[in-house]
């Protein structure tokens, strides 16, 4: 089945109609090769809440939505064209491209739970040689809230710190390393403590120790 991808943000334009002339060619290639799907790739680039922009009714962007709407639910029909479209901002696109022959049915993608998170790790994990001791279960259970994206990071930041240190093969000591750097930020060696510091925190953490336990037991004096 033909698929014709496109991103939202190569609808608009800073000349007047381009992108209104883009959308009809658009469906138009569609009706000659139908039945076919079109898939459009962050279309809140376009299909934001009209009402919005500097040049009112006359915006290029919502001359091109306009044109949209009227491809899709517009009085020459179009069967056999499947419109899908994606977006990481449902909460800004214009109620009009959302009603029913239209947008009307929505997925919502969520992150991955720990199972998907194994097998999308499983699936970068094949671009890098891997030692025995690799786990992706064991990487799946330790980062929960990943995204794909992040997953991918993960790998590839295995990869350079496994680089960095003469190897020629990706350990859980890598894996470790790498999440420790997504979830923390890179290491800050300036950040560590100096020997007077370390000499002297003892003692800092001594007179911490008492101020709590006189503030808890109400015995610090206020002085006036």
């Amino acid at each position: 089945m033909p698929f014709f991808t496109i991103s939202g943000s190569d609808f608009v334009e800073m000349f007047v109609g381009v992108g209104a002339s883009r959308v009809r060619d658009m469906f138009e290639q569609a009706k000659k090769a139908a039945p076919c799907i079109i898939f459009i790739d962050e279309i809140d680039a376009v299909g934001r809440q009209r009402g919005a922009g500097l040049g009112g009714g006359h915006d290029e962007r919502e001359q091109t939505l306009n044109q949209m709407l009227v491809e899709m639910d517009g009085f020459e029909g179009n069967e056999g064209i499947i419109v899908i479209a994606a977006t990481n901002r449902p909460d800004v696109l214009d109620p009009a491209l959302l009603r029913p022959g239209r947008f009307d049915r929505q997925v919502v993608v969520g992150l991955p739970d720990v199972r998907g998170r194994e097998q999308i790790l499983k699936v970068h994990m094949r671009r890098v040689p891997l030692s025995p001791d690799i786990d992706a279960a064991i990487i799946a259970r330790g980062t929960p809230g990943f995204s794909g994206a992040d997953l991918a990071n993960l790998v590839n930041e295995a990869a350079l710190f496994a680089a960095r240190g003469n190897k020629r093969v990706v350990s859980m000591v890598e894996f470790e390393k790498a999440k420790d750097k997504i979830m923390m930020g890179a290491e800050r060696r300036s950040m560590v403590m100096d020997g007077s510091a370390k000499k002297n925190q003892p003692l800092i953490t001594k007179l911490a120790m008492r101020l709590s336990v006189a503030w808890y037991r109400n015995t610090i004096r206020y002085i006036k």
